[in-house]
């Protein structure tokens, strides 16, 4: 048997695992259950649950025979496999094995989708809710490979939503964008400032000044 008395630290590590739960099931919708087990030998029990609903479990039942058997099967990450509510649904699983530093399992995160919702239902729970706004527009994310990469997607994206803004006089564009790059943070990594100097063909010393006299603007305030 796998389970043991789980420190105060593994709790710790168990604790900062909850908002995952809570954004797997905010992706994946009503028709999801999303679920932390601890593996403390006390009490072997669910720990956060999100569309508990779908098994009509909630914080405090206990861990299930399955999960026991995943446990012991040895793979940190399950294969996804078929299993059957009590009421009849049909759910399609993938458990997770949670380790703490020492590598002892302390924890399950499992995600069970009910494969009987109906089709229009489930296809509308993956999807934002936009029926209530009328900007149905969308912010475009680039998967960068590299930081470089990424940088220079940030500078370019910023350089055309400001040069595009004519309420900004042409004098004063380089310096909005700087402003810009700065509150995403982008000035923290490496190269950042000769980056964007090469991007807004002006020179890095230029950057250095719009930078301190923005941080000394902000420790005024």
């Amino acid at each position: 048997m796998l389970l043991r008395k789980l420190t105060t630290s593994d709790y710790h590590i168990l604790h900062a695992i909850e908002n995952i739960v809570d954004g797997i099931a905010a992706m994946r919708g009503e028709h999801t259950e999303v679920l932390l087990h601890s593996l403390d030998i006390r009490h072997p029990s669910i720990i956060k649950i999100v569309n508990g609903h779908i098994t009509g479990r909630e914080v405090g039942a206990p861990i299930t025979n399955l999960a026991l058997v995943k446990l012991n099967e040895g793979k940190d990450i399950s294969d996804a496999y078929i299993t059957k509510c009590p009421d009849g649904k049909t759910l399609h699983s993938i458990t997770t094995i949670i380790r703490n530093h020492l590598q002892h399992p302390i924890g399950m995160l499992c995600v069970n989708t009910n494969l009987d919702a109906p089709f229009q239902s489930m296809i509308q729970s993956f999807l934002p809710n936009i029926t209530s706004h009328c900007d149905h527009s969308f912010t475009a994310e680039t998967f960068a490979r590299n930081n470089d990469e990424m940088m220079h997607s940030a500078i370019e994206s910023i350089r055309l939503q400001i040069m595009g803004d004519n309420s900004i006089p042409p004098s004063k564009k380089s310096r909005e964008i700087v402003t810009r790059l700065n509150e995403m943070n982008i000035f923290d990594l490496k190269d950042s400032a000769q980056i964007a100097a090469q991007g807004l063909n002006i020179s890095i010393h230029t950057i250095y000044r719009y930078l301190r006299e923005l941080r000394h603007h902000e420790a005024l305030h």
